[in-house]
């Protein structure tokens, strides 16, 4: 039964995590298939340089409602129901960090738009919204502060996952903090950072975007300043 219930937490959180809201309301208040402008990126971000902050702000909202919706319906489906696999229980909270995990991979790699998508982070700070809205807090502050400082929204996304990873590292040794959600940070981390892959070789370059730049960021000369950050 709970094998079931465990299956059904899956589908139900890719088929969620799967919408593309990006795409959607890139149509409908920007009449632009956002795929073929910008990144091509199915985020919020790539949304707010192609049609503006108030669907960056919509969609960005969505996309953190979807896996918290996610991570909600996870906790009601698996209920108090506990199966022990030699020490470990497969518990709500497995339950949860499942949901997590595969509303990012629905969001990333939708079915919906041939398995293409977003960078997962939306949906990763989504799922944190359900399970410690304190993390999800904790997270978002680092993203808004590194943003605003270095208008930089890829370093700011990376460094708020990081955040979140080190904390749930300090919770679980000092506090008692269930070890499943250090486990999600980390596989987290891993695709948040594996999306980011582009975005991090041009920071190295200094050919990142910032805020506000509608074209690809100017090269360093290489007679004033060395390439890197």
């Amino acid at each position: 039964m709970i094998i079931w219930k465990l299956v059904a937490i899956a589908v139900i959180a890719y088929l969620l995590g799967a919408i593309p809201f990006a795409l959607i309301f890139g149509k409908l208040m920007g009449r632009v298939d956002i795929t073929k402008h910008g990144s091509g990126n199915v985020g919020s971000t790539n949304v707010l340089r192609t049609v503006g902050t108030k669907a960056a702000l919509v969609v960005m909202a969505l996309d953190i409602g979807k896996s918290a919706l996610a991570v909600v319906l996870a906790r009601i489906i698996m209920g108090n129901d506990t199966l022990m696999v030699g020490n470990f229980s497969i518990n709500w909270q497995v339950a949860q960090v499942l949901a997590g995990i595969i509303v990012m991979v629905g969001h990333n790699w939708s079915v919906y738009i041939n398995f293409r998508g977003g960078k997962g982070v939306a949906a990763y700070f989504g799922s944190w919204l359900a399970m410690s809205p304190a993390a999800a807090l904790f997270g978002g502050i680092i993203i808004i502060l590194t943003a605003s400082l270095t208008r930089y929204v890829s370093m700011g996304s990376i460094l708020g996952s990081l955040g979140v990873l080190i904390l749930m590292i300090i919770l679980t040794l000092f506090s008692g903090f269930p070890p499943i959600y250090l486990v999600y940070s980390v596989i987290a981390v891993v695709i948040i950072v594996y999306q980011h892959r582009s975005n991090i070789n041009r920071l190295q370059t200094r050919t990142e975007r910032r805020i506000g730049e509608n074209g690809p960021a100017k090269k360093p000369s290489s007679l004033t300043e060395p390439p890197g950050i």
